[in-house]
Formats: C-alpha cells, structure tokens, sequence
C-alpha cells in the first residue's frame, strides 16, 4: 500500500463528523454514585436554598441601621434578646437597638437583616452589648433565596458531575440522579507481532502496550473500555471481532494495522462490515498521521497507530472528545481545555502544513514555568512517562522559538 493512499484531512474535518454519532442511552443512579457522571437533563431547584435566612459568623443578628455610626470612640449599645438555637426556627424578634446572639449557620430572628461578627463587640454586662463597628444590610448572612432561588437551573444538561454538583444536588434533596450511561467502548489490539502481557515475546515481538493504555483513557474520558483478545492480522478474523463488539458497544477502538504496509487489513476489515463507510483515513498531524474513522451503524470505529505515543496523542487530542459526545458531555470542544501556561524551555522545529504535538515536561525555574520538549520515537514508552502534556504547533507555523509562551495540554 503506497502512501498515496492517505488522503489527509486536519482535525478540524474529524471534528465536523462527531454529530454522526448520538449519545448513549439514560439512566438514574444513587447521589453516591454520581460523581464523574453526566446529567442527561436540566436540574432545577424545587425550593429556595439555603431556604431561610441564614448566619456566616459567630455573632449578633441585629439591624444593620442600629449599628450605624459606631467606631471604637464612639460604639454603639444594643440590647440582648437573647440567643438563637441552633436547628430552630427563633422564639424571639429583635427590633431597633437589640440584638439576638447567634452562631454559624443559624437562622436570623424576625427584624434582623445583618449579623455583626463577634470581633466587633464587646459584652458590657449580661443583657448588654458593645457595637464598636458598623454592618451594612446583608453583612454576614446569606438570605433564604441567595444561593439558589427555587425554579433556578442548578445543573445543566451534559455538566460532568464533579463533588459540587453532588453537594449542590444533596442540598437539594436529590437522592436519585439522571444521568447518560457510561459509553462502552471496545479496545481490540491487533498485529502478529504482539503478544499478551503475561507472555514473554519471542524474538520479533512486543508484549500488548496499548489495550491497556487506552482502557486507562476511556476510563479517564468517562467511558468503560471492554478489553479484547488479541487479532491477529486476518482479514477474517478482523471483520468478526467487529461485528461481535458492534453488538454490544457504543464504539470500537483498534490499535495497530493502521500505518502504511502490506498487511494493512483495517480499512478492509471495516468496508465489510454492513454499512459501514470510511470518513477519516489520514489526519495532518504528527504523530497519528494514519488514524482511521469510519461509521458503522452511527457508532464510531477507531484505527489507531500501533505505536503507543501515536495512540495515546490521537487519543487525548481526536478520539476523547467523541467519547466524551457520547457520553452526553456538551458543548464538547475540538480540543482539550486542560491548558497550562508555560514558556518554551528551547527551539523546537516543525512541518508547515500539518499540526504537530510535541511532548514536554515542565519545569519550575526561577518562579516560572517551563515546557521541556521530550524528544523520541513514537515507539518508544519512556517518552510518555517523563512528559506531563503536549504542546501543540499550528500547521501554519514552522516551529517555535525559546522562550515563546506555550499552552500545555496535560496527561
């Protein structure tokens, strides 16, 4: 197979197919469970949060306008009510020139609209305090509806849940969540020369690196990689664990049998499968130049470079945000947004007219931080393991110089 073969497309072409591909089904699971999930619709607030007038320091609710103009020559004398408990809706009012002591978290009695903090005062005797600071209005309390007014969208559709939302949702009384189901995604390592990972390779071959690299990102990316036997470079045998994994996933990751060679069977693996059609062969970008997608069923079939540091950059930066689009994620954006601002540690050579993504670890040097290259070949592990992230050099620049502000996209 010649390299003419590709017919190279940028990223953004990749990009412009991922409505092809709907999200997956819905479900409810506990509150507990929920964290990393994907809300599949709109969460609106059934009632006022906090819900009542509520204190943010140790103090004294008063009104603020009994506070007006004290200062530590001339405080202020207000009287005390008494004490708010703490759990309970408050016996007692407090009017002009009274306060009522209260402490974090408590509700405010009736006629209070401030809290004074505790280190403002000073008690004179038992029924008797010492203002030598003045609150305005709303000083130190939340109202009931200041958080969240009931009918308010809380949550969006396709918000990934991190521990907020789930606070959000538990103030709310939410106990059962809607949410996508978790994409399942098949990761189906191919080629005669790799071996599975309890085996010792023969001379010639190489232990499987990437199912398992890549069910790290799945996961990562919020989907549930089901893993594979080895395939091995047949034809046949190709076409069959696709269709089995078609059955039961909601897309299909290949790993080898990609690149340009004799016995590339990938792109006639997937043409025999009912359906399907070839979208991607050959994305202008280094590594993953010979990265496949094709559309079968309106489920997505990945060919991804045999080289572990090719699969894992076309992962991260091509394949993730359709795993993240089928999993109802929204909005999902054609590049990653975990960007770190950084300055390049050294000249770094590029290609016009393809996108390249060079590895880097940062460094901190002199309260700055810097984005080392890690130079390697694609084949090679180590290269992955020092790096903390990629930068990326436009197809229209040729290169970038030392010292120019870079944005890395992390691991």
């Amino acid at each position: 197979m010649k390299e003419e073969f590709f017919s190279v497309v940028p990223p953004e072409t990749v990009f412009s197919h991922i409505d092809r591909f709907p999200p997956v089904a819905t479900e409810q699971v506990p509150l507990d469970q929920a964290l990393g999930r994907v809300a599949c619709q709109d969460i609106c607030a059934e009632e006022n949060i906090p819900g009542f007038n509520r204190a943010v320091m140790d103090g004294f609710a008063v009104r603020a306008a009994s506070t007006f103009g004290a200062s530590e020559l001339n405080p202020v004398y207000l009287v005390l009510k008494g004490a708010v408990v703490m759990g309970r809706v408050p016996d007692l009012a407090v009017g002009p020139e009274e306060a009522a002591a209260i402490a974090t978290g408590g509700m405010l009695p009736r006629g209070a609209d401030s809290v004074v903090p505790r280190e403002f005062t000073q008690m004179v005797d038992e029924t008797t305090v010492e203002v030598h600071k003045p609150v305005a209005p709303g000083a130190h309390m939340v109202a009931e509806d200041e958080d969240f007014k009931k009918s308010d969208r809380v949550i969006a559709r396709g918000t990934r849940l991190r521990s907020q939302e789930l606070g959000v949702l538990a103030a709310l009384g939410v106990v059962s969540v809607p949410v996508y189901k978790k994409p399942v995604v098949a990761v189906i390592p191919t080629g005669d020369e790799v071996v599975a990972v309890e085996e010792t390779p023969p001379p010639g071959c190489v232990r499987d690196v990437n199912t398992h690299t890549l069910a790290g990102l799945v996961t990562q990316a919020g989907g549930l990689p089901v893993l594979y036997d080895l395939v091995p470079d047949d034809r046949d045998a190709l076409r069959n664990v696709m269709i089995t994994a078609l059955e039961t996933c909601d897309m299909v990751l290949l790993s080898g049998g990609s690149s340009v060679g004799a016995r590339d069977f990938t792109i006639a693996a997937m043409e025999d499968l009912a359906g399907a059609r070839v979208l991607v062969h050959g994305i202008g970008m280094r590594p993953g130049k010979p990265t496949i997608l094709a559309e079968v069923g309106q489920k997505a079939v990945w060919g991804l470079p045999g080289q572990v540091a090719s699969a894992m950059v076309v992962f991260m930066m091509i394949v993730r945000p359709f795993v993240e689009h089928a999993g109802g994620v929204a909005a999902v954006t054609t590049r990653p947004i975990r960007r770190v601002a950084a300055r390049l540690w050294r000249n770094v050579p590029s290609v016009y007219g393809r996108i390249d993504y060079v590895r880097v670890k940062l460094v901190e040097k002199d309260g700055a931080l810097w984005a080392q290259p890690v130079f390697g070949k694609s084949g090679l592990l180590n290269t992955m393991t020092w790096a903390d992230g990629v930068i990326e050099i436009d197809a229209d620049t040729e290169g970038l110089n030392a010292g120019e502000p870079v944005g890395v996209v992390l691991f």
